[in-house]
């Protein structure tokens, strides 16, 4: 099989380096098969226990076992928007409980309206996990086989879909060793972030999660027996699977954050980590945006206004070991000279590697004290070319979004030539271009501007936009309802899409909670 690709880094660096700048700105055998979708969803149905043969899986000779009842948890997700209620849960103990059940509902051929959805942690926000009257399959149950690391010149790590990142993290962290790539939330499973690539800081890097895999176990409709693909066998297949010491601040316009953003990500040496952030017409920036950030000079934050500004915030991390300080000070001053801020916003903070890449953690905890995180979060991701981007932010902060936000808005940029071109991952044409991730939260039944409508509302106006300007923007984790936006979000890639989905899942039996296809 050959020797994998480097996937690991060396925690020599358990000490976290990041400057934070704050940057102020003014299938489809017919078309029929398709299926549509609405804003907002919700199945209240009973559990089906007597639905269509779903009785009958019950005499598989299976590991793992299903259920029938208390399986409403399997209708929601994160972003608490679709509520479809499933007939039955499997809760595998093995790959072969998996197989066994495919095969079973593929054997039924077209008679049957089964479906399965594969759900982890239940991280979706559209709904994508679920199954109407189908079959869940809760891959957690996987998490009790044991990872295996395999030492040496590029060491590797043997996991199941249904680990947590964050188990992953602390068990190779015992060897000295990490991934290279992360998401940004560690508490989701190792095949619900490869499934959506896995995207985060480390990706202009190192690429998104996905293109650090060396070998993948793999069941589909057609192939229901498990089979291992290697990074470099398969690629028609593995398009089918994978569809990401020091805080500075800055401020100025979205021309000069792209300007050193892009300069960062351009220099082999430059940081570990870049994210941004745009924080719009916010009271107390300083004082409020992240606690574990102290101010270089804390006289000149405390007179620094915010108010009625957007201000656009590069936060960016760099690995050190702890005996490493005084160079690493010297190599900051070195980077800082190279961009522009305003000096009174530069944010310092120095964290353990494991705290830097668990910090979203954090922050779900506060929030579930407050009964804040089983909210509606009606998110919205999109991929911007980079020669549009300040036209993009322009309208878009300027206007559209120009009173606030309700959540979190990230702003960064990647570069295409780390992403592997083999994957059903759209992106724009531009070799680089912006991530901006809209991470809203919606006031239960307010119907303010805090409110699930409204929020829908300037989701769809941003759309809008951007498809009369024509910026070429693709969104990430797409949902949509009409055939012909599915055609347009793959461009020339649709045909071939099509045709992979009809040779490996030909009754459209997997993942219908994508509304791509429907069972046939």
């Amino acid at each position: 099989m050959g020797s994998p690709p480097s996937s690991f880094i060396k925690q020599k660096a358990i000490i976290f380096l990041g400057f934070f700048m704050v940057l102020f700105l003014c299938s489809i055998a017919d078309k029929s098969e398709l299926c549509s979708n609405s804003s907002f969803l919700n199945s209240s149905v009973p559990s089906y226990k007597n639905f269509s043969n779903i009785p009958w899986l019950e005499t598989l000779n299976l590991d793992g076992y299903f259920s029938f009842d208390d399986i409403e948890h399997a209708a929601k997700d994160f972003g608490n928007r679709y509520h479809f209620q499933p007939s039955a849960v499997l809760y595998p103990k093995s790959v072969a409980d998996i197989s066994s059940t495919i095969k079973y509902i593929f054997d039924m051929g077209s008679t049957s309206e089964i479906t399965v959805a594969a759900r982890g942690h239940g991280h979706s926000v559209q709904g994508q996990a679920q199954a109407h009257r189908g079959i869940i399959i809760n891959m957690e149950s996987l998490q009790g086989t044991e990872m295996r690391i395999h030492m040496g010149e590029t060491p590797y790590v043997d996991v199941s879909g249904g680990e947590l990142w964050i188990n992953v993290l602390h068990e190779t962290g015992k060897y000295g060793l990490a991934p290279k790539s992360w998401t940004d939330y560690l508490h989701l499973t190792v095949g619900g972030t490869l499934s959506n690539a896995g995207i985060s800081g480390q990706a202009f890097r190192h690429g998104p999660q996905i293109n650090n895999v060396y070998q993948l176990e793999v069941i589909t409709e057609a192939w229901y027996q498990a089979g291992s693909l290697s990074q470099l066998q398969h690629s028609v297949m593995e398009s089918i699977i994978l569809t990401g010491e020091m805080d500075q601040g800055i401020v100025l316009r979205v021309p000069k954050l792209s300007n050193d953003q892009e300069y960062l990500i351009s220099s082999e040496n430059s940081v570990d980590y870049i994210e941004g952030f745009v924080i719009i017409n916010r009271t107390g920036l300083l004082n409020n945006w992240r606690t574990s950030f102290s101010p270089k000079d804390p006289l000149q934050a405390s007179q620094f206004i915010s108010d009625g500004r957007t201000l656009y915030c590069l936060e960016i991390a760099k690995y050190f070991n702890p005996d490493e300080s005084d160079i690493m000070n010297q190599k900051t001053e070195e980077l800082l000279s190279e961009l522009s801020y305003i000096p009174s916003t530069l944010l310092m903070s120095e964290v353990s590697y494991v705290e830097f890449l668990d910090r979203v953690h954090v922050s779900e905890t506060k929030l579930r004290i407050k009964g804040l995180w089983e909210v509606p979060h009606p998110w919205m991701n999109l991929l911007i070319p980079r020669s549009k981007i300040s036209e993009f932010a322009q309208e878009v902060f300027g206007n559209i979004r120009s009173e606030g936000s309700n959540g979190p808005v990230l702003i960064y940029p990647v570069n295409k030539s780390k992403w592997n071109n083999r994957t059903s991952l759209i992106t724009p044409a531009e070799d680089i271009f912006y991530i901006v991730a809209f991470l809203s939260s919606a006031a239960p039944s307010s119907t303010g501007k805090d409110g699930l409508q409204q929020i829908l509302t300037q989701n769809q106006k941003i759309l809008d936009f951007c498809s009369k300007a024509n910026l070429g923007v693709k969104q990430y984790l797409p949902h949509y309802g009409k055939q012909e936006e599915w055609q347009a979000h793959f461009g020339t890639q649709w045909e071939v899409f099509v045709q992979r989905k009809s040779t490996y899942d030909p009754y459209a039996i997997l993942a219908p909670g994508q509304r791509i296809f429907r069972r046939k």
